[in-house]
């Protein structure tokens, strides 16, 4: 039997979703070989239906996909925290323009911040781009023109990487882009694997509207009442 691959579960999500119109290719005979899909006869024409045990594999990809999500966003969330106890003014999911090999493209870092800093040259923004699947990460990396916007828009940038189910890092350092940073989350701590180079950067206006309609992230309240009172005590 075929070892399944990314393309034959979303074969079987498009039949699930679709009235099963054949596809006629190599993957469809696999799936049908291995007893995830099945033949199904109509006046005039063919369609496909997915079996129990193809219902089983799609839902077994979905319950990994949200398992991922959920280790993904738990890693945001980490990352944006961290930044945020630095004193950095933090966003997550923004979606920003930049312009690339004269094309205007819209990037989504997983985490945007800057200094709070009364002075636009100290503003020193840093994009980190979370990953904590190594499939997602070598995708990531076939996309290049990702990488040179957040560099248009950013004096640092860093791939924030996670470790797999064995514990080990989805990726070495020497795998990352000179371009970028690395770090890894592992024992609930972050490790530095190779600094990020710095570029001199300034934000162009569309960024600074788009930073303007977004609401930043904030620490957890026992943190930010923890800051708080050092603010006051300060002021003492």
């Amino acid at each position: 039997m075929t070892a399944l691959t990314r393309i034959h579960t979303r074969r079987l999500r498009d039949v699930y979703r679709s009235a099963g119109w054949p596809f006629l290719d190599a993957v469809e005979v696999d799936l049908l070989a291995a007893g995830l899909l099945e033949r199904r006869d109509h006046p005039g024409h063919e369609t496909l239906r997915l079996t129990d045990a193809g219902l089983k594999v799609l839902s077994e990809s979905l319950q990994r996909n949200r398992a991922a999500l959920n280790t993904h966003e738990a890693l945001v969330e980490r990352t944006a925290q961290e930044m945020a106890r630095a004193g950095r003014i933090v966003w997550r999911g923004l979606s920003l323009r930049a312009r690339v090999d004269e094309q205007w493209i819209i990037a989504k870092p997983d985490v945007f911040s800057v200094r709070h800093t009364t002075v636009e040259a100290y503003l020193f923004p840093i994009v980190h781009e979370v990953k904590v699947s190594r499939a997602d990460l070598l995708g990531e990396l076939r996309r290049p023109h990702k990488g040179q916007a957040y560099r248009q828009m950013a004096g640092e940038c860093w791939f924030v990487l996670g470790c797999d189910a064995k514990g080990l890092p989805i990726a070495e350092a020497d795998e990352i882009p000179l371009e970028f940073g690395a770090m890894l989350w592992r024992n609930n701590a972050f490790e530095v694997l190779r600094p990020a180079p710095r570029l001199e950067t300034t934000l162009p206006f569309a960024t600074w509207m788009t930073l303007a309609r977004a609401t930043p992230a904030e620490l957890p309240l026992d943190e930010a009442q923890v800051l708080l009172g050092d603010e006051l005590s300060l002021r003492t």
